[in-house]
């Protein structure tokens, strides 16, 4: 289960994962960046009491009530993390980081290239999660919030309902975690199975950037799963 209490940890602090801290953050959950170059710790004891030192940031923080630690300090006792990297510095970030045994990894990249529109480009497993599953064996690997942009981590409020969130893991608990997380979070969490659909959750992306970007539809809209009423 994910609770306010469960330490959070968000790679990334480009726009998808501020906004994803963010939300986060106003869900009253204990998150903080990880990122490649931060201030010391000045306590590595209980997640709960990690800070930050007291000195001049190089630049402003995107979301000034979330920590910005380094990327081993925020995974060391983080029970979910976030991947809101480049899907190409994941892996390698990940692998040299000293991930709990057993932590939820969200994966929200997408391995994309462009010619004259998006192109889904995934690893030889056929999907990022995929790639990052086989790298990571003692973390349990989580395909979510990776098809839809920024505007929409931030406020998933649609004109008739919630942009669905749909979620794939071979892990059944962490798969539930993470549908009740998003619905946390104001999401209308779906389940999409196991972790070989990370991949249809990728093209899902790329036709949402296709949409957005040379659709011509903008970055204001999401999925959102309907049915017909009952008879």
């Amino acid at each position: 289960m994910i609770d306010s209490l469960t330490p959070i940890a968000v790679l990334g602090a480009g726009r998808v994962g501020q906004a994803l801290a963010s939300r986060l953050h106003e869900a009253g959950f204990h998150v903080w960046f990880g990122v490649r170059e931060a201030p010391p710790l000045k306590d590595e004891g209980a997640p709960k009491r990690l800070l930050v030192e007291d000195e001049a940031e190089p630049e402003p923080l995107p979301v000034p009530e979330v920590p910005r630690l380094g990327i081993h300090d925020a995974v060391r006792h983080a029970g979910v993390v976030f991947v809101a990297l480049p899907a190409a510095a994941a892996r390698e970030v990940l692998v040299d980081a000293p991930l709990p045994n057993g932590v939820i990894v969200v994966d929200c990249t997408n391995p994309v290239r462009w010619d004259n529109g998006p192109v889904h480009d995934p690893p030889a497993e056929g999907s990022m999660a995929a790639h990052l599953a086989a790298a990571l064996p003692n973390a349990r690997v989580v395909k979510a919030f990776n098809h839809f942009g920024a505007e929409i981590q931030s406020d998933p409020s649609m004109a008739h309902g919630s942009a669905d969130a749909y979620v794939a893991a071979d892990d059944a608990a962490a798969r539930a975690d993470v549908i009740a997380l998003a619905s946390t979070l104001g999401f209308t969490g779906r389940d999409a199975g196991p972790l070989r659909n990370a991949s249809l959750l990728e093209a899902l992306a790329v036709l949402w950037i296709h949409l957005a970007t040379v659709g011509g539809q903008g970055r204001q809209f999401a999925f959102v799963q309907d049915g017909r009423p009952s008879a």
